[in-house]
Protein backbone atom coordinates (compact mmCIF):
# COMPACT_ATOMS: atom_id res chain seq x y z
CA UNK A 1 0.00 0.00 0.00
CA UNK A 2 1.31 3.42 -1.42
CA UNK A 3 -0.12 6.59 -0.05
CA UNK A 4 -0.73 9.36 -2.92
CA UNK A 5 -2.75 11.92 -1.31
CA UNK A 6 -4.54 12.85 1.80
CA UNK A 7 -6.97 15.24 1.94
CA UNK A 8 -7.57 16.74 5.49
CA UNK A 9 -11.09 18.69 6.35
CA UNK A 10 -11.96 20.39 9.31
CA UNK A 11 -15.96 20.40 9.57
CA UNK A 12 -18.08 22.34 11.60
CA UNK A 13 -20.98 19.95 11.70
CA UNK A 14 -24.09 21.69 13.64
CA UNK A 15 -25.57 19.45 16.46
CA UNK A 16 -29.27 19.23 16.97
CA UNK A 17 -29.33 19.70 20.20
CA UNK A 18 -26.32 20.95 22.93
CA UNK A 19 -24.21 18.43 25.04
CA UNK A 20 -23.21 19.16 28.22
CA UNK A 21 -20.48 17.67 30.45
CA UNK A 22 -18.26 18.55 33.91
CA UNK A 23 -15.95 20.29 31.23
CA UNK A 24 -18.57 22.30 28.89
CA UNK A 25 -20.80 22.10 26.68
CA UNK A 26 -20.68 21.51 22.33
CA UNK A 27 -22.98 22.71 20.17
CA UNK A 28 -21.46 22.38 17.17
CA UNK A 29 -19.01 19.37 16.33
CA UNK A 30 -15.65 20.74 14.84
CA UNK A 31 -13.24 18.39 14.04
CA UNK A 32 -11.17 16.56 11.62
CA UNK A 33 -11.46 13.92 8.69
CA UNK A 34 -9.21 12.47 7.27
CA UNK A 35 -9.24 10.83 2.89
CA UNK A 36 -6.56 8.64 2.34
CA UNK A 37 -5.64 8.02 -0.55
CA UNK A 38 -3.76 5.10 -2.86
CA UNK A 39 -4.86 6.94 -6.56
CA UNK A 40 -7.70 3.96 -6.63
CA UNK A 41 -9.22 3.72 -3.12
CA UNK A 42 -9.72 6.01 -0.32
CA UNK A 43 -9.64 5.27 3.23
CA UNK A 44 -11.83 7.49 5.80
CA UNK A 45 -10.51 8.48 9.29
CA UNK A 46 -12.06 10.80 12.07
CA UNK A 47 -9.85 12.73 14.63
CA UNK A 48 -12.00 12.77 17.74
CA UNK A 49 -10.32 16.03 19.16
CA UNK A 50 -12.57 18.73 20.13
CA UNK A 51 -11.97 22.36 19.18
CA UNK A 52 -10.78 22.85 23.13
CA UNK A 53 -8.05 20.59 25.19
CA UNK A 54 -10.18 19.82 28.21
CA UNK A 55 -11.21 16.12 27.72
CA UNK A 56 -7.88 15.68 26.13
CA UNK A 57 -4.80 17.98 25.52
CA UNK A 58 -5.29 17.52 21.95
CA UNK A 59 -7.62 19.94 19.81
CA UNK A 60 -8.81 20.00 16.19
CA UNK A 61 -5.93 22.88 15.55
CA UNK A 62 -3.27 21.10 17.19
CA UNK A 63 -4.01 17.21 15.50
CA UNK A 64 -4.06 19.43 11.87
CA UNK A 65 -0.57 20.78 12.63
CA UNK A 66 0.72 17.67 14.19
CA UNK A 67 -0.87 15.59 11.08
CA UNK A 68 0.72 17.76 8.36
CA UNK A 69 3.77 18.48 9.79
CA UNK A 70 5.23 15.17 11.56
CA UNK A 71 3.02 12.42 10.70
CA UNK A 72 1.96 12.10 7.03
CA UNK A 73 5.77 12.34 6.41
CA UNK A 74 6.60 9.21 7.95
CA UNK A 75 4.03 7.30 5.43
CA UNK A 76 6.19 7.99 2.94
CA UNK A 77 6.67 5.21 0.28
CA UNK A 78 5.59 1.70 0.58
CA UNK A 79 3.23 0.93 4.03
CA UNK A 80 2.74 -2.97 4.32
CA UNK A 81 -0.32 -1.88 7.10
CA UNK A 82 -1.82 0.11 9.22
CA UNK A 83 0.33 -1.78 12.28
CA UNK A 84 3.62 -0.50 10.32
CA UNK A 85 1.93 2.71 10.12
CA UNK A 86 1.78 3.15 13.82
CA UNK A 87 5.76 1.81 14.22
CA UNK A 88 6.71 4.87 11.94
CA UNK A 89 4.38 7.27 13.72
CA UNK A 90 5.67 5.88 17.38
CA UNK A 91 9.11 8.87 17.22
CA UNK A 92 5.83 11.42 17.16
CA UNK A 93 5.12 10.95 21.23
CA UNK A 94 1.48 11.19 22.75
CA UNK A 95 -1.21 12.99 20.10
CA UNK A 96 -2.87 9.60 20.18
CA UNK A 97 -6.01 11.43 18.36
CA UNK A 98 -3.98 12.82 15.68
CA UNK A 99 -1.96 9.12 15.25
CA UNK A 100 -5.37 7.37 15.32
CA UNK A 101 -7.20 9.89 12.36
CA UNK A 102 -4.46 8.28 9.97
CA UNK A 103 -4.33 4.65 11.21
CA UNK A 104 -7.84 4.36 11.30
CA UNK A 105 -7.94 5.78 7.92
CA UNK A 106 -5.80 3.34 6.37
CA UNK A 107 -7.84 0.35 8.02
CA UNK A 108 -10.62 1.35 5.97
CA UNK A 109 -8.47 1.84 2.66
CA UNK A 110 -6.85 -1.54 3.38
CA UNK A 111 -10.44 -3.12 3.95
CA UNK A 112 -11.71 -1.35 0.94
CA UNK A 113 -8.59 -2.78 -1.22
CA UNK A 114 -9.48 -6.58 -0.36
CA UNK A 115 -13.50 -5.91 -0.69
CA UNK A 116 -14.24 -7.00 2.73
CA UNK A 117 -15.65 -5.21 5.57
CA UNK A 118 -13.55 -3.69 8.35
CA UNK A 119 -15.33 -5.67 11.09
CA UNK A 120 -14.53 -8.84 9.29
CA UNK A 121 -11.12 -7.97 8.86
CA UNK A 122 -10.59 -7.27 12.59
CA UNK A 123 -12.26 -10.71 13.54
CA UNK A 124 -15.92 -9.17 14.64
CA UNK A 125 -18.43 -11.65 14.75
CA UNK A 126 -21.55 -10.04 15.52
CA UNK A 127 -24.05 -8.17 12.86
CA UNK A 128 -25.85 -6.16 15.18
CA UNK A 129 -24.44 -4.60 18.51
CA UNK A 130 -26.15 -3.70 21.41
CA UNK A 131 -26.16 0.40 22.34
CA UNK A 132 -27.03 2.38 25.26
CA UNK A 133 -26.93 6.24 24.92
CA UNK A 134 -25.11 8.79 26.70
CA UNK A 135 -27.21 12.04 28.38
CA UNK A 136 -25.63 15.31 29.02
CA UNK A 137 -26.22 17.53 32.47
CA UNK A 138 -29.93 18.72 32.13
CA UNK A 139 -31.69 21.57 33.72
CA UNK A 140 -33.47 19.92 36.39
CA UNK A 141 -34.05 15.95 37.89
CA UNK A 142 -37.45 16.25 35.98
CA UNK A 143 -35.85 17.27 32.59
CA UNK A 144 -33.21 14.23 32.95
CA UNK A 145 -36.03 11.87 33.70
CA UNK A 146 -38.42 13.11 31.01
CA UNK A 147 -35.04 12.81 28.27
CA UNK A 148 -34.05 9.30 29.62
CA UNK A 149 -38.01 8.07 29.28
CA UNK A 150 -38.05 9.12 25.81
CA UNK A 151 -34.41 7.51 24.81
CA UNK A 152 -35.74 4.22 27.04
CA UNK A 153 -38.86 4.76 24.58
CA UNK A 154 -36.85 4.61 21.72
CA UNK A 155 -35.14 1.43 22.37
CA UNK A 156 -31.30 1.80 24.07
CA UNK A 157 -30.70 -0.96 25.99
CA UNK A 158 -28.59 1.38 29.36
CA UNK A 159 -28.66 5.04 30.29
CA UNK A 160 -25.45 7.18 31.40
CA UNK A 161 -25.67 10.49 33.05
CA UNK A 162 -23.35 13.28 33.45
CA UNK A 163 -22.52 14.69 36.99
CA UNK A 164 -20.12 16.98 38.23
CA UNK A 165 -19.60 18.18 42.36
CA UNK A 166 -23.30 19.54 42.96
CA UNK A 167 -24.88 17.40 39.90
CA UNK A 168 -24.67 14.09 41.65
CA UNK A 169 -26.28 12.21 44.27
CA UNK A 170 -29.45 14.46 44.48
CA UNK A 171 -29.76 13.84 40.43
CA UNK A 172 -29.25 9.87 40.81
CA UNK A 173 -31.77 9.53 43.85
CA UNK A 174 -34.44 11.35 41.01
CA UNK A 175 -33.52 9.40 38.54
CA UNK A 176 -34.34 6.39 40.73
CA UNK A 177 -37.43 7.18 42.15
CA UNK A 178 -38.82 7.59 38.68
CA UNK A 179 -37.04 4.57 37.10
CA UNK A 180 -35.68 2.25 39.86
CA UNK A 181 -34.58 -0.61 37.31
CA UNK A 182 -33.42 0.73 34.39
CA UNK A 183 -29.77 -0.22 33.65
CA UNK A 184 -27.56 3.11 34.47
CA UNK A 185 -24.07 4.54 35.10
CA UNK A 186 -23.02 7.83 35.88
CA UNK A 187 -19.74 9.66 33.88
CA UNK A 188 -17.69 12.36 35.68
CA UNK A 189 -15.13 13.07 33.57
CA UNK A 190 -12.35 13.50 36.25
CA UNK A 191 -14.82 15.86 38.36
CA UNK A 192 -13.68 14.63 41.85
CA UNK A 193 -10.88 13.78 44.05
CA UNK A 194 -10.06 11.39 46.62
CA UNK A 195 -11.86 14.53 49.21
CA UNK A 196 -15.08 13.45 47.58
CA UNK A 197 -15.26 9.78 48.62
CA UNK A 198 -18.21 10.14 51.09
CA UNK A 199 -19.99 11.94 48.23
CA UNK A 200 -18.88 9.24 45.50
CA UNK A 201 -19.39 6.28 48.35
CA UNK A 202 -23.18 7.65 48.77
CA UNK A 203 -24.10 6.47 45.07
CA UNK A 204 -23.47 3.07 46.24
CA UNK A 205 -27.45 3.15 47.38
CA UNK A 206 -28.16 3.36 43.56
CA UNK A 207 -27.35 0.10 41.98
CA UNK A 208 -25.41 1.84 39.41
CA UNK A 209 -23.57 0.04 36.52
CA UNK A 210 -20.52 1.43 36.85
CA UNK A 211 -19.05 4.85 37.73
CA UNK A 212 -16.82 6.43 34.78
CA UNK A 213 -13.76 8.37 35.34
CA UNK A 214 -14.59 9.96 38.53
CA UNK A 215 -10.81 11.44 39.33
CA UNK A 216 -7.94 12.71 37.27
CA UNK A 217 -8.09 12.02 33.64
CA UNK A 218 -4.16 10.59 34.25
CA UNK A 219 -4.38 9.14 37.48
CA UNK A 220 -4.13 5.52 38.48
CA UNK A 221 -3.34 5.06 42.06
CA UNK A 222 -6.05 7.48 43.68
CA UNK A 223 -8.63 5.18 41.77
CA UNK A 224 -6.93 2.31 43.37
CA UNK A 225 -7.98 3.71 46.68
CA UNK A 226 -11.48 4.74 45.68
CA UNK A 227 -12.11 1.15 44.00
CA UNK A 228 -11.11 0.36 47.50
CA UNK A 229 -13.75 2.08 49.28
CA UNK A 230 -16.38 1.35 46.87
CA UNK A 231 -19.11 -1.04 45.87
CA UNK A 232 -19.75 0.51 42.84
CA UNK A 233 -17.39 -0.61 39.65
CA UNK A 234 -15.10 2.15 38.46
CA UNK A 235 -14.59 2.02 34.89
CA UNK A 236 -11.45 3.99 33.13
CA UNK A 237 -12.00 6.20 30.41
CA UNK A 238 -9.18 9.21 30.35
CA UNK A 239 -6.61 7.29 32.02
CA UNK A 240 -6.20 3.99 30.15
CA UNK A 241 -4.00 5.39 27.05
CA UNK A 242 -2.80 1.69 25.69
CA UNK A 243 -2.95 -2.26 26.54
CA UNK A 244 -0.05 -2.04 29.08
CA UNK A 245 -1.31 1.20 31.37
CA UNK A 246 -4.74 -1.07 31.01
CA UNK A 247 -2.48 -4.07 32.23
CA UNK A 248 -1.04 -1.60 35.40
CA UNK A 249 -4.19 -0.21 36.58
CA UNK A 250 -5.92 -3.51 36.90
CA UNK A 251 -2.96 -5.05 38.97
CA UNK A 252 -3.20 -2.29 41.73
CA UNK A 253 -7.04 -2.68 41.70
CA UNK A 254 -7.79 0.71 40.17
CA UNK A 255 -10.64 -0.50 37.96
CA UNK A 256 -13.73 -3.27 36.94
CA UNK A 257 -14.84 -1.65 33.49
CA UNK A 258 -13.10 -0.28 30.93
CA UNK A 259 -13.85 1.99 28.36
CA UNK A 260 -12.59 1.38 24.86
CA UNK A 261 -12.04 4.48 22.78
CA UNK A 262 -10.01 4.27 19.27
CA UNK A 263 -8.92 7.75 19.79
CA UNK A 264 -7.54 7.67 22.79
CA UNK A 265 -5.67 4.80 21.99
CA UNK A 266 -4.00 6.21 19.19
CA UNK A 267 -5.80 3.96 16.90
CA UNK A 268 -7.46 0.74 16.02
CA UNK A 269 -4.68 -1.16 16.29
CA UNK A 270 -3.64 -0.40 20.22
CA UNK A 271 -7.76 -1.11 20.75
CA UNK A 272 -7.46 -4.16 19.64
CA UNK A 273 -4.56 -4.76 21.99
CA UNK A 274 -6.38 -3.12 24.82
CA UNK A 275 -10.17 -5.50 24.28
CA UNK A 276 -7.73 -8.35 24.34
CA UNK A 277 -5.81 -8.02 27.52
CA UNK A 278 -9.35 -6.34 29.09
CA UNK A 279 -10.64 -9.98 28.13
CA UNK A 280 -7.62 -11.77 29.16
CA UNK A 281 -8.38 -9.93 32.88
CA UNK A 282 -11.75 -10.84 32.77
CA UNK A 283 -13.16 -6.84 32.66
CA UNK A 284 -16.04 -5.69 31.11
CA UNK A 285 -15.62 -3.98 28.21
CA UNK A 286 -17.63 -1.74 26.08
CA UNK A 287 -17.08 1.70 23.67
CA UNK A 288 -17.02 5.03 24.41
CA UNK A 289 -18.28 7.43 22.19
CA UNK A 290 -16.96 11.04 21.23
CA UNK A 291 -20.27 12.63 19.32
CA UNK A 292 -18.78 10.96 16.57
CA UNK A 293 -20.17 11.40 12.38
CA UNK A 294 -21.12 8.57 10.41
CA UNK A 295 -17.23 8.02 9.61
CA UNK A 296 -16.53 7.65 13.54
CA UNK A 297 -19.79 5.77 14.34
CA UNK A 298 -18.81 3.15 11.65
CA UNK A 299 -15.44 2.61 13.24
CA UNK A 300 -17.32 1.87 16.56
CA UNK A 301 -19.49 -0.35 15.54
CA UNK A 302 -16.92 -2.59 13.84
CA UNK A 303 -14.63 -2.74 16.96
CA UNK A 304 -18.00 -3.90 19.06
CA UNK A 305 -18.72 -6.40 16.65
CA UNK A 306 -15.82 -8.38 18.66
CA UNK A 307 -16.49 -10.56 21.41
CA UNK A 308 -14.69 -9.08 24.03
CA UNK A 309 -17.42 -6.29 24.45
CA UNK A 310 -19.33 -7.45 27.08
CA UNK A 311 -21.79 -4.30 27.73
CA UNK A 312 -23.20 -1.91 25.82
CA UNK A 313 -21.65 0.99 23.91
CA UNK A 314 -22.01 4.49 23.87
CA UNK A 315 -22.32 4.62 19.51
CA UNK A 316 -25.97 5.85 19.65
CA UNK A 317 -28.18 6.32 16.36
CA UNK A 318 -27.18 9.34 14.16
CA UNK A 319 -30.21 10.62 14.58
CA UNK A 320 -29.07 11.64 18.28
CA UNK A 321 -26.99 14.15 17.10
CA UNK A 322 -27.16 15.09 13.80
CA UNK A 323 -30.02 16.16 11.45
CA UNK A 324 -27.50 15.63 8.44
CA UNK A 325 -24.41 13.93 8.67
CA UNK A 326 -21.72 13.68 6.35
CA UNK A 327 -21.89 9.50 5.28
CA UNK A 328 -24.68 6.89 4.49
CA UNK A 329 -26.87 5.32 5.34
CA UNK A 330 -27.39 6.19 9.20
CA UNK A 331 -26.77 4.43 11.60
CA UNK A 332 -30.57 3.41 12.74
CA UNK A 333 -31.71 1.73 16.25
CA UNK A 334 -33.22 -1.47 15.76
CA UNK A 335 -36.43 -2.55 17.84
CA UNK A 336 -34.36 -4.19 20.18
CA UNK A 337 -31.79 -1.66 20.88
CA UNK A 338 -28.85 -2.24 18.47
CA UNK A 339 -27.24 -0.85 15.68
CA UNK A 340 -25.86 -3.58 12.76
CA UNK A 341 -23.50 -3.81 11.71
CA UNK A 342 -22.26 -2.66 7.89
CA UNK A 343 -21.35 -5.48 5.63
CA UNK A 344 -19.82 -3.31 3.10
CA UNK A 345 -15.84 -2.93 2.19
CA UNK A 346 -13.99 -1.02 4.74
CA UNK A 347 -16.43 1.29 7.02
CA UNK A 348 -19.04 0.17 4.87
CA UNK A 349 -20.30 3.56 4.15
CA UNK A 350 -20.26 6.03 2.09
CA UNK A 351 -18.77 9.38 2.81
CA UNK A 352 -20.85 12.83 1.02
CA UNK A 353 -18.18 15.19 -0.32
CA UNK A 354 -20.57 17.42 -1.30
CA UNK A 355 -21.53 17.36 2.22
CA UNK A 356 -18.11 17.24 3.51
CA UNK A 357 -17.27 20.62 1.19
CA UNK A 358 -20.75 22.26 2.81
CA UNK A 359 -19.31 22.23 6.08
CA UNK A 360 -15.60 22.37 6.09
CA UNK A 361 -13.90 25.01 7.23
CA UNK A 362 -10.82 24.53 5.98
CA UNK A 363 -8.87 21.92 3.88
CA UNK A 364 -5.45 20.96 3.55
CA UNK A 365 -3.73 18.74 1.50
CA UNK A 366 -0.75 16.44 1.70
CA UNK A 367 1.12 14.37 -1.58
CA UNK A 368 3.85 11.70 -1.36
CA UNK A 369 6.59 13.71 -2.91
Amino acid sequence: MRLARVDLYRLNLPMLTPFETSFGTESDKDFLLVEASDGEHSGWGECVASAGPFYSEETTKTALVILMDHLLGRLEGEVADPQEASERMSAVRLNPMAKSAIETALWDLSARRKGVSLSRLIGGTRTKVPVGISIGIQPSSAALVEQMKRRLDQGYQRIKIKIKPGYDVEIVRAVRRALPDVPLMVDANSAYTLADTKRLKALDDFGLMMIEQPLGHDDLIDHAALQAELKTAICLDESIRSAHILEQAHAIGALRVVNIKIGRLGGLGESLKTVAAARRLGLDVWCGGMLESGVGRALNVAITSLEGFTLPGDTAATSRYFGEDIADPPFELTVDGCLAVPEGPGLGVDVIKERVLRHAVDHQVWTAS
